[in-house]
């Protein structure tokens, strides 16, 4: 049996970041539904917050300086747990933002 890929987010309980990363965690798991085994939410503090794949970390808001648009955090989930897979109106809006690289 393969082992779906697990997501974990933690986050800063005294930055009471609690109901932000259960909302991830929701949209995540309604994007990703078969894709995912779970997403699990991890209480840290002293203004934590990352996502990890695995034991991958794919966000870390201390290196990037802000919380991640969520169609951005969509698809670096996606790309880490199934590449292949399209995220219907999420890519679409993302494809209609990007600058022409022709012009």
């Amino acid at each position: 049996m393969h082992a779906q890929p697990r997501v974990a987010i933690r986050y800063c309980i005294q930055c009471r970041w609690l109901l932000r990363a259960a909302w991830y965690a929701q949209e995540l798991l309604t994007s990703l539904e078969t894709e995912l085994g779970e997403v699990a939410l991890a209480p840290g503090t002293g203004g934590v917050f990352e996502v990890y794949v695995g034991e991958d970390l794919i966000w870390s808001r201390a290196e990037r300086g802000r919380f991640p648009d969520i169609k951005e955090l969509k698809q670096l989930v996606r790309d880490h747990v199934a590449p292949g897979q399209s995220l219907g109106h999420t890519d679409r809006a993302a494809q209609h933002s990007e600058p022409n690289d022709n012009a």
